[in-house]
């Protein structure tokens, strides 16, 4: 499986497209690249002022990989090309994508007219972990015969909706965020994907149904558009809750109505938690179940992360918080200043050693009394300059070697590495923590449970993860089933 690398601000089209001599453009990378290939980009703007052409075609088998970490902070492909549709006639677009092809980890930004960040005709791409912002019209088109899976991706802002679907497209609509655009989601024609697990908050209106289609929708939170939560026009019939299968879907806050059925046949929607007042038109709702009072989830935006079992319970034991506007910002990177504070909320930390006294940690600084806990505790140490640097990143690795040494665990076999993909990228001073942390189930890897990425920073909602299971396996939390814990 090769990997070809693109970096808009060092790169060079005339390079090799190696790590140490990486591309331009991902248009070059994508006429070098054949199928299994990965295309990594460097963080930077990918548009027609660094040379790009669009709109970018990638193609079957190739994955176009950013950071999925932050669903693509920093890493913009923005511009617009000509697309003639079979089904749709002519679009602007920025990215089409092939069959088997990947998209994950970028920001997708289209300024044209009537702009649409990513087409989908007839094929069955993964698009996962982006962000979809300012397109003047949609962030993703789906038509024709498509089967893709769009998932955890972020699409705020975009002036017609986030995903439009035609035709007889299909797939899976899975864990997004759609927020302040025109339609979080509008279906029209014949389409009828699966819609699981979303949070569609803050539109105009939450779902549009239109056309003959016929989704499923799923355990969505479907929450504070100004106009309704879902409307059904035309032919259309979603499954919105059976009594063989709850819908399980949350409606709460909407403006004007939480389900709006202008169709005239009756749609199934049993199993939901809404407000039966605000239900206009023919619907079979079973028992209701109210909405749950404002403020029921404690963070506003990690409905739909992965992390959110683990941030809730270690909020709830106070061990960690939010910010002032109701938000935990689950992808924000956590310094080592900032893990030391939740160290000294997380556990005891009994003095094992003397403490260094580190010259770049003032006396007045706002985690001093953290970073001298953690450090007698043994959970953290310094540099050998005498320094802390409190305000470095921490990483994945760093981490997990803190919370073993810190509690003192041992007994991990080397072989348990196996599991891992990367396990050559695990230094050597940390293999036999790694091990023992993997062996006590501490360790949770997303988006693939087999990468450890133990170079990479660590997000808020990872070291939620790491501290929650390490709680666990001292007998200190109850377990969490979860896919990604290894």
């Amino acid at each position: 499986m090769a990997t070809l690398y693109v970096n808009p601000q060092t790169g060079s089209d005339s390079a090799s497209g190696t790590q140490s001599a990486p591309f331009k453009t991902i248009a070059r990378a994508i006429a070098r690249a054949a199928s299994g290939t990965t295309i990594q980009l460097s963080p930077g703007t990918y548009s027609v002022g660094s040379a790009e052409q669009f709109p970018l075609e990638i193609p079957s088998g190739v994955k176009v990989l950013g950071n999925e970490a932050n669903k693509g902070r920093g890493i913009l492909i923005q511009g617009s090309g000509k697309f003639v549709s079979p089904t749709s006639a002519g679009q602007n677009i920025t990215i089409l994508l092939a069959t088997n092809s990947q998209l994950c980890g970028v920001t997708v930004t289209n300024l044209d007219s009537r702009g649409t960040g990513v087409w989908i005709e007839s094929t069955s791409p993964t698009v996962a972990n982006c962000t979809f912002t300012q397109c003047k019209r949609e962030g993703v088109f789906v038509t024709g015969t498509a089967n893709p899976a769009i998932l955890e991706n972020i699409f705020v802002e975009n002036s017609a909706a986030g995903v439009n679907t035609a035709g007889t497209a299909k797939g899976v609509i899975r864990r997004n965020i759609f927020q302040k655009t025109g339609f979080g989601i509008s279906l029209q024609a014949q389409s009828a994907p699966l819609i699981a697990d979303n949070q569609i908050l803050e539109n105009r209106s939450g779902i549009v149904l239109a056309g003959e289609s016929k989704p499923i929708l799923r355990k969505n939170r479907i929450e504070k558009n100004t106009e309704d939560g879902l409307t059904a026009l035309g032919k259309s019939l979603p499954d919105i809750g059976t009594a063989q299968d709850l819908g399980g879907n949350i409606f709460l806050n909407n403006g004007e109505l939480d389900l709006q059925n202008a169709t005239g046949v009756k749609i199934s929607a049993v199993g939901n938690q809404l407000n039966a007042s605000r239900v206009k038109g023919l619907f079979d709702l079973g028992n209701v179940t109210p909405t749950p009072t404002p403020g029921g989830l404690k963070f506003s935006d990690i409905s739909t992360h992965w992390a959110k079992d683990f941030i809730d319970r270690l909020a709830k034991m106070n061990i960690v918080s939010g910010f002032p506007n109701g938000t935990f910002q689950p992808y924000e990177i956590v310094t080592r200043a900032q893990y030391a504070a939740v160290l000294a909320k997380a556990f005891e930390l009994v003095p094992r050693r003397e403490a260094t006294v580190f010259k770049d940690v003032a006396a007045d600084f706002w985690a001093h009394g953290a970073i001298a806990q953690a450090n007698r505790a043994g959970f953290l140490v310094g540099y050998p300059d005498s320094t802390f640097r409190p305000e470095q990143n921490l990483t994945r690795v760093q981490a997990i070697v803190s919370l073993v040494n810190g509690l003192q665990l041992a007994g991990g076999n080397p072989n348990s590495l196996s599991v891992y993909v990367d396990r050559a990228q695990i230094p050597s001073f940390a293999t036999d923590e790694i091990a023992t942390a993997t062996e006590r189930k501490i360790v949770v890897n997303y988006p693939a449970r087999e990468k450890l990425s133990p170079a990479r920073d660590i997000t808020r909602g990872e070291i939620s993860a790491l501290i929650y299971q390490t709680l666990v396996a001292t007998n200190r939390a109850e377990p969490i089933n979860s896919p990604y814990i290894v």
